[in-house]
């Protein structure tokens, strides 16, 4: 093939879209950089912790909020959501930058908060374009399509910090320059790559080849970026030396593009394929018409069809198809539609709802997952508690455990799948396990239990982001995933606000107000309050381990629900 055909080859593939959409991950967890600017804005601003703590909230609720992203999938192009995406982040924290460096008259809080709010938001557009372009040209891969985009985002933060470092910008309130203005400029560059593409329902050999490269890459990013946090903290580095690392840094985040260009280039059979794919894809889509007949014949075939082979049973279906199609066409029979699809089939947002399984996914994330980000948003207090000079030293360290999660849940739980024909969600049960172990092991104050916590947390929490969207496209489809996904994500937020604003904060308080009525000191209203030892976590932790094992039974549930789903979807894939 000449230049020009491997050229447009290259424009269609499918990798080449999943590398863009790592990009567009790797600079839009917003949310996580707020610990970076909110000090900025205190001391820029003269606001009280309070006033940072609104701030806060409007953060988080414009992150959990992506029901017009989802929605919008179903009906616009995705450059068209991550363009929305790019407009709210480019407005919203650009407006909080001219205010924080006093380019414009001091604005009041509640317009700050509404600024930060519809920034982050744009955030909600970009993880659901990219996710649902992935699951869209991966369908066969989605747990590591899902693990590896969600564990980039998970890496967003740290990554636009080192990039803002090489600047050497004369004021800290650039950070705030560089959240607004660097997402802006990388997701406008490849936004309309990012899209579903021919050709994406087979596998194909070099798949596997290529998800482990990226692993490759994932874990040594990883590796590096712990490296040279590190290095950081213990060294004074100069500003070449940073310089260089970034540069190493950014030189890991382009190196899967490597992938495309070999497959179009040096790959004698990738551009045949991606042609002749694209005509099975027409083929199929003349077919849709009779999916609806072929799950008629499901519904109706008797128990004796479950015990044959998979591929007996497929060959059985497609003759019973067949037969029901002419006898459809001929007028001898009349094919009645069912009330709503069937698990495997595509749902709408509102047709999940009213179904067990989904609720049951979603409750399971409210009390496993909301743990966890319970543990990460008060590492900080419990570092200090435990009289820990550095907490930023493990706040990294959980981040970088979360990017390790979400990659190794996604490929761990693909091997359930592929391998076993496994419920996908028997892995979040597994996660969720260990997490109860770790937060009881805290709980009985065991050596080291900060660093196990950490590490263990941020795997567990992480890896809860690779499962359960995959298992959400598996059960309940990709035509409305965007939406699916969106609401799943309020299970976070929804926990913590629950588990660290009343549980944690309150035993908090009420462990430093004891240790302060034994030394005697006397407690004024609005006085700030320190506790010290792991007494001050260690019931929290307790009542999350109970909390996370009530979540393993819901995931089990799911499980035992769900078995008959998987064997239909993965049984003639077993090796």
């Amino acid at each position: 093939m000449g230049l020009h055909e491997n050229m447009k080859s290259l424009l269609h593939n499918r990798w080449l879209v999943f590398v863009a959409s790592m990009w567009v991950q790797s600079c839009s967890g917003i949310g996580y950089m707020f610990g970076s600017i909110s000090p900025v804005i205190k001391k820029n601003m003269g606001y009280t912790q309070r006033q940072i703590a609104m701030l806060g909230v409007a953060k988080d609720i414009g992150d959990a909020i992506g029901f017009v992203a989802g929605s919008l999938c179903e009906v616009a192009p995705i450059w068209v959501v991550l363009f929305i995406g790019v407009v709210q982040n480019f407005l919203g924290y650009g407006l909080v930058w001219l205010t924080t460096t006093h380019a414009l008259p001091k604005l009041p809080l509640w317009v700050l908060c509404v600024c930060i709010f519809v920034g982050t938001n744009g955030e909600t557009y970009f993880n659901t374009g990219a996710l649902v372009s992935g699951v869209q040209n991966f369908p066969k891969s989605r747990g590591p399509v899902v693990g590896i985009l969600k564990g980039f985002a998970g890496l967003s933060g740290a990554i636009l910090t080192q990039v803002y470092t090489i600047f050497n910008f004369p004021d800290q309130a650039s950070v705030i320059f560089v959240v607004a203005v660097g997402p802006t400029i990388v997701i406008t560059a490849v936004m309309f790559l990012i899209r579903p593409v021919g050709g994406h329902r087979q596998a194909r050999q070099s798949d596997s080849k290529s998800f482990f490269f990226l692993y490759g890459v994932c874990v040594i990013l990883a590796a590096y970026l712990l490296g040279v946090l590190i290095l950081q903290d213990v060294t004074n580095l100069s500003q070449t030396t940073i310089t260089w690392l970034t540069i190493g840094l950014l030189v890991l985040v382009l190196l899967p593009i490597a992938i495309p260009i070999f497959l179009v280039f040096f790959s004698s059979n990738e551009s045949e394929n991606v042609y002749e794919e694209r005509l099975l894809n027409e083929d199929l889509q003349k077919q849709d018409g009779n999916e609806m007949i072929l799950s008629e014949v499901e519904d109706e075939k008797g128990s004796e069809v479950d015990l044959l082979s998979a591929q007996e049973r497929k060959t059985r279906m497609n003759h019973l198809q067949a037969k029901l199609v002419q006898a459809a066409a001929d007028g001898a029979v009349r094919v009645k539609r069912r009330k709503g699809p069937r698990r495997g089939e595509d749902f709408t947002l509102m047709q999940a709802l009213v179904k067990a399984d989904f609720l049951l996914m979603f409750f399971s994330l409210v009390l496993a997952s909301g743990s966890g980000l319970t543990i990460i948003d008060n590492l900080g207090q419990m570092c200090q508690s435990l009289g820990y000079k550095n907490p930023h030293i493990f706040v990294s360290m959980i981040s970088i455990w979360n990017f390790l999660g979400r990659v190794g849940g996604g490929y761990f739980s693909e091997i359930i799948v592929r391998k076993y024909a496994y419920p996908r969600p028997v892995a979040m049960a597994g996660v969720q396990v260990v997490m109860a172990g770790s937060l009881f092991y805290y709980a009985m104050s065991g050596p080291g239990a900060i660093y196990v916590i950490s590490v263990v947390m941020g795997l567990c929490y992480g890896a809860h982001w690779a499962i359960v969207p995959s298992a959400a496209s598996e059960l309940f489809g990709l035509k409305s995933f965007g939406a699916l996904y969106n609401f799943l994500t309020l299970a976070s937020p929804a926990g913590s606000l629950i588990f660290s604003g009343v549980i944690a904060s309150g035993i908090y308080d009420y462990e430093a107000k004891k240790q302060r009525s034994l030394m005697h000191h006397v407690f004024r209203e609005n006085e700030e309050l320190t506790c010290y030892g792991t007494i001050c976590y260690s019931v929290t932790c307790g009542i999350l381990s109970v909390l996370c094992i009530i979540a393993v039974s819901l995931s089990m549930t799911v499980v035992y629900r769900t078995k008959r789903v998987y064997a239909q979807l993965y049984g003639n894939s077993r090796t």
